[in-house]
């Protein structure tokens, strides 16, 4: 393998402190440059658990820049906005279909009352100069029967029926859930609503979107309940008599030799239920499962060298703490397994804060220390450090036009940058792994802040 040579391609500054930034990389339109999409403060992540809320000092921005540095506009949300990122998810999706993406996100109009439901809005932006385009009513009947930590769970999701956009606007993990389908003209295409008391999973942290039955219609993986895209009908739910709580992550797998999708779940609820980890078929059986207790808070699937093979991590916490200093967590146990088998494996390197990502784009991912407080070490399969980007990172897939993927860094001094491989080139596999559609949908989500990470299941 040639040896990386990690560059940062594109330094700028977003002008202001960084303690916490997403990011999605967005189409301009045919023609246009390459455009990333940053949504930024100078606040670490607000989370609306109330042991873990805290009062902002600033608030939320968002930034389009091209890959060549140039900030082409910003916009500040103001004091209305909570700047954590289940208050304001934000998307850039073309609904439309014109070949430009708009930027989607949660807004408050009430400037003086963050907390104010009825005054939440989602809001359309023009990409090319972040205008507000239009305003439509969030959603808010929860705010009645939900405690706070859930009632600010907002969720904005897009995918694909047979070619035709569809974004959809989602609330709550943990009790109530509604989901809601939009057609290009903003009108009505379905709703969905799972009352507390219905049987089965609850929400995920992690919502990817994905074509499980290769029939064209996107399904949206709600937790461990897969919906389709179409009209929103629910097409199973995994383990629905055994299990009743959320997961932490939900990935799609992509297995070439039988040409399916599995999807692998970290469970984070329902305390009582094993297995904690566990591997399903594209109808929802399982397959596998390991670990009988705990609370599965990280994770992800990848593909190792020196065997290629898709392992899959687990992090099983004891407690986790979150404030403005950032987010900790306590008594660890990791765990690996062969993503497909479910075998156990041991690994010769902790895989906590750790992100996959194909820098060379050989195929094989390597692992990057990329969560918040992560010193950005970049790991190869065998745990062997082959360099570092000096910090964390918001966004990890084909960003700009060059071999590899690439991840965006970000610093507390205001400081972004995009880091490459110099030396990379792609390999087939890579090319067809970008070319996928899954690919290209949840590499945008990554702004909505639930889903960095997921396209190493591909």
């Amino acid at each position: 393998m040639t040896a990386l040579r990690l560059e940062a391609v594109t330094p700028l500054s977003l002008g202001s402190s960084i303690g916490q930034l997403r990011a999605a990389p967005v189409a301009l339109g045919p023609g246009a440059p390459r455009a990333l999409l940053a949504v930024y403060g100078a606040d670490f992540d607000v989370d609306p658990y109330t042991e873990m809320f805290f009062f902002p000092a600033d608030t939320l921005k968002l930034a389009l820049f091209t890959e060549v540095g140039e900030v082409v506009w910003r916009r500040d949300l103001g004091p209305g906005v909570v700047p954590g990122m289940w208050f304001c998810p934000v998307l850039p999706f073309d609904l439309d279909g014109d070949g430009r993406e708009e930027i989607w996100y949660v807004n408050n109009l009430d400037p003086k009352h963050p907390l104010a439901t009825s005054s939440y809005r989602l809001e359309r932006l023009d990409v090319r100069t972040g205008e507000t385009t239009g305003q439509w009513d969030w959603p808010d009947e929860m705010k009645w029967t939900e405690p706070l930590s859930h009632v600010f769970r907002n969720f904005l999701i897009g995918g694909s029926v047979r070619g035709e956009p569809v974004l959809v606007t989602a609330q709550g993990t943990y009790w109530d859930m509604s989901l809601q389908g939009w057609s290009a003209d903003l009108t009505a295409r379905w709703q969905v609503r799972i009352p507390r008391d219905t049987p089965g999973a609850r929400g995920s942290h992690m919502c990817p979107v994905v074509d499980l039955n290769h029939d064209g219609v996107d399904e949206l993986m709600w937790g461990e309940r897969c919906l389709e895209m179409d009209a929103g009908k629910e097409l199973f739910c995994a383990d629905r008599d055994s299990y009743s709580g959320h997961s932490d992550d939900v990935q799609p797998v992509w297995d070439e030799a039988s040409g399916r999708w599995f999807l692998y779940t970290l469970r984070e609820g329902d305390p009582e239920a094993a297995p904690r980890v566990v591997l399903f078929d594209d109808a929802g059986r399982r397959v596998w499962g390991q670990v009988n207790r705990g609370h599965m808070d990280m994770g992800w699937v990848a593909r190792l060298a020196p065997e290629g093979k898709r392992i899959a991590s687990a992090i099983r916490i004891g407690n986790k703490t979150c404030g403005p200093d950032g987010r900790f967590h306590q008594d660890m146990d990791e765990f690996a397994f062969n993503a497909l088998t479910g075998a156990e494996l041991t690994l010769p390197f902790s895989t906590y804060q750790t992100l996959p990502v194909d820098l060379n784009g050989d195929g094989w991912h390597e692992l990057l220390r990329g969560f918040p407080g992560a010193n950005g070490e970049v790991l190869d399969g065998t745990g062997r450090v082959l360099g570092s980007v000096g910090g964390p990172i918001a966004a990890a897939s084909k960003l700009i036009d060059h071999p590899g993927e690439q991840v965006l860094v970000y610093h507390e001094d205001g400081t972004v940058q995009l880091w490459a491989d110099r030396n990379a080139e792609d390999s087939p596999a890579a090319l067809a792994r970008y070319a996928n559609p899954f690919y290209r949908a949840n590499a945008r989500l990554g702004s909505s802040g639930s889903n960095v990470g997921v396209l190493g299941g591909l």
